[in-house]
């Protein structure tokens, strides 16, 4: 799991000349929750079936060659990683909106 692993794994996509762009997001615990209150850990249970809903309606955007995600289930503190997503497209403007 990373990163870098899923950045490869996008670039093996048979459809990857057609993008000009690759942006990659690591989503880690936060110290504090929204409303200020100190976060010590958090448990995490991925509902897989509406990750692949959410990454396939993803893939249907305009311009939009690949997305891949993985999660991160149990236990994590503060600073752990919890989802790396990748997204690959033609232009900035698709990617980012994806």
């Amino acid at each position: 799991m990373g990163i870098q692993s899923l950045v490869d794994r996008v670039k093996l996509h048979p459809e990857i000349h057609r993008a000009g762009m690759i942006l990659a997001h690591n989503g880690i615990v936060r110290a504090t929750s929204r409303d200020g209150t100190p976060v010590h850990q958090v448990t995490v249970r991925a509902d897989y079936g509406a990750l692949e809903k959410i990454v396939g309606d993803a893939r249907k955007g305009e311009g939009i060659v690949e997305v891949l995600a993985e999660v991160r289930e149990g236990t994590l503190r503060p600073g752990d990683d919890i989802m790396y997503l990748v997204v690959a497209g033609d232009f900035r403007e698709n990617v980012i909106a994806c």
